[in-house]
């Protein structure tokens, strides 16, 4: 593996002498030698297969991988069915690189296709794209979408993901454009605060269902009134919590976005993860990357095209609405398997058990002296609980029982419970913190 060049010494030799030259160093003679190598570099010599795999299986035993995970916060532990992780892995996926030359690229389009219309069911929308690189793009980009010379302002709701939020900043920042949070009250959007943020200027508001602390909002009197004050409303949506909540059509989006790596993508520290985007017929051509769609062939057979590609992300470059051009395609085929094979039922159980289990604990938790549970109203399976011992020495028990605790937030934990984790499990959890406030009582 240390030298991976597909053509033979001969066939080298070959191409040197078509082009007039008889060694690769004759190729580079005009090149001035203070600018050429004349010496190894500093780089280990190439491994065999072997050598690699005991290499790479070193580095992967230093990473901690828990056995039970109640964190959440925008990454979720979910089952992944085994035939999910296998075709994605087939050689012609895996390998395939963005369909350019789309008329030869008939299967990795069909697959895109099969992804968007899947999106478009979940969300209740008109149209998907192909995909972008993550949640957190997903959203910025939802914003470019909305911008309008006279409407220079985009509101974001103060429950988005912090990271989300973040992202969302920079794209505006370098867009030139204002962004301002809109507060949050007792978990939720103050929807008093937002009909007094939404002037003239305002040409979006973005609000997170379910919010980061796992509240459920009203996502449908919120778009009213952004519609009442003639902006556009963007939502931003846990896939896994489409499957058994109102959808964002229904709820009167415009543009809907989110973090596609409940949809059969492994937590794998990080990445690569997947930003899904839907919208209405209205905002279609505004959607930034590709649109794949079917039509037929000359012959009168089915086939996929590049519907809609915006040339300006290619060509106009700082004038463009958005510079996105590739799109996640393994994990849009990745996220395409897992929902078919799930299916509408599969999908509502796995939801459906999350959100009870996430309840169940949350009612073992509140049977503690001194812990709390600050979500009140509707939510999903995520919720915050204030301690009467600092949060780390929750986490540190639960850590030395091989227990992901949840995620430290201000003056509390941010808990996460899905369909992996057992009773007993979440019983287990419940009477080691139980124990942890006892001890410091």
């Amino acid at each position: 593996m240390g030298q991976y060049i597909p053509s033979t010494k001969g066939e080298q030799q070959d191409m040197l002498a078509a082009i007039g030259v008889d060694s690769v160093a004759a190729f580079y003679e005009n090149v001035p030698d203070s600018v050429l190598l004349d010496h190894p570099l500093n780089i280990p010599a190439g491994m065999s297969e072997l050598e690699v795999g005991k290499a790479v299986s070193a580095m992967a035993a230093k990473n901690r991988v828990f056995p039970v995970i109640l964190r959440g916060a925008g990454a979720y532990d979910h089952y992944i069915p085994s035939i999910v992780k296998y075709i994605p892995a087939k050689e012609e996926f895996l390998t395939a690189y963005t369909p350019y030359q789309a008329e030869i690229s008939q299967g990795i389009l069909q697959s895109i296709f099969e992804y968007q219309t899947m999106i478009c069911d979940l969300t209740g929308m008109d149209t998907s794209n192909a995909s972008v690189y993550d949640g957190a793009s997903a959203a910025a980009e939802a914003i470019a979408m909305c911008r309008d010379r006279k409407r220079t302002v985009a509101l974001v709701s103060a429950t988005t993901h912090p990271d989300v939020l973040a992202t969302m900043r920079t794209y505006c920042y370098g867009a030139g454009y204002e962004l301002r949070v809109v507060p949050e009250k007792d978990g939720r959007t103050d929807a008093e605060a937002l009909a007094q943020a939404l002037t003239a200027d305002v040409c979006c508001f973005y609000v997170q269902q379910p919010n980061f602390y796992g509240n459920l909002e009203d996502c449908t009197a919120l778009g009213e009134a952004v519609h009442q004050a003639g902006a556009k409303y963007i939502m931003g949506c846990n896939p896994m919590a489409l499957a058994v909540m109102k959808t964002p059509a229904a709820c009167g989006a415009d543009v809907v976005v989110g973090e596609g790596q409940p949809l059969g993508m492994p937590l794998a520290y990080g990445g690569p993860y997947l930003g899904f985007m839907a919208a209405t017929a209205a905002m279609t051509r505004k959607l930034p990357g590709r649109i794949v769609g079917e039509t037929k062939d000359a012959d009168g057979n089915r086939a996929y095209v590049l519907t809609l590609q915006a040339r300006e992300q290619h060509i106009r470059r700082e004038k463009a609405s958005s510079n996105v051009c590739p799109n996640q395609a393994l994990c849009a085929l990745t996220a395409a398997v897992y929902m078919s094979t799930m299916g509408p039922e599969g999908l509502k159980q796995a939801a459906g058990q999350s959100m009870s289990k996430a309840h169940y604990f949350a009612r073992k938790l509140e049977e503690i002296a001194g812990v709390k549970v600050r979500n009140q109203g509707a939510w999903f399976h995520e919720f915050v609980t204030e301690l009467p011992v600092p949060a780390q020495k929750v986490l540190d028990a639960l850590a030395a029982e091989d227990i992901l605790g949840g995620l430290p937030v201000k003056d509390g934990i941010l808990w996460c419970v899905t369909e992996v984790v057992s009773k007993e499990q979440l019983d287990r959890a419940a009477a080691i913190i139980g124990e942890v406030c006892a001890s410091c009582n």
